[in-house]
């Protein structure tokens, strides 16, 4: 006999997934970045996202900027974001970015975040990308952990944002990297 198995899956973002992305985000951000950002930049509006959420995902800015959601039933559990790389040293024609990988902290630990992950990967090879590079907090060491226990690793880049552009907040982030075969 075997045992009932969650309803889970994967795929493209529909603009009607914008409140949940947006709520999710926001959600995801204020838990995971209260120790390392100032209360007001992590206080956004939630219609005002939403809506930047629906006109992203109705009008991408780019065709090969895709925007996947791990659900749980019909709930949205996690999100990522593939876009081609933009860092200088990258071929935007070879090279992607994996934006955002963001899973609802209360869901973490249920598989969404590494089907997700592949969903992801699996997007960026069918767009023709043989290499991906991901963004990450130097102290997100959860994160991290989970990329490089899913084949990712530091390349030695980093760098310092300046998100107010006064020096009163730095953020401090390191480059992952992978490599993967397009489509034969």
């Amino acid at each position: 006999m075997s045992t009932p198995s969650a309803d889970v899956s994967v795929r493209v973002a529909w603009a009607e997934d914008a409140e949940a992305i947006a709520d999710l985000q926001g959600r995801t951000w204020r838990a995971s970045y209260a120790d390392l950002l100032p209360p007001e930049a992590l206080d956004v509006d939630p219609d005002r996202a939403a809506g930047v959420w629906r006109t992203a995902l109705a009008r991408p800015a780019d065709a090969r900027t895709r925007v996947l959601v791990a659900l749980e039933r019909n709930r949205v559990v996690g999100f990522a974001i593939t876009t081609p790389a933009t860092d200088p040293d990258c071929d935007p024609a070879t090279s992607a970015e994996l934006m955002e990988l963001t899973v609802d902290p209360d869901e973490r630990g249920k598989g969404h975040g590494s089907r997700l992950l592949q969903a992801a990967v699996d997007t960026m090879a069918a767009d023709r990308f043989t290499h991906a590079v991901l963004w990450a907090i130097a102290s997100d060491d959860p994160l991290r952990r989970f990329l490089t226990e899913a084949g990712w690793g530091a390349d030695g880049a980093h760098r310092e944002l300046d998100l107010h552009g006064d020096g009163s907040t730095r953020v401090r982030q390191v480059r992952l990297h992978t490599e993967f075969g397009g489509p034969s």
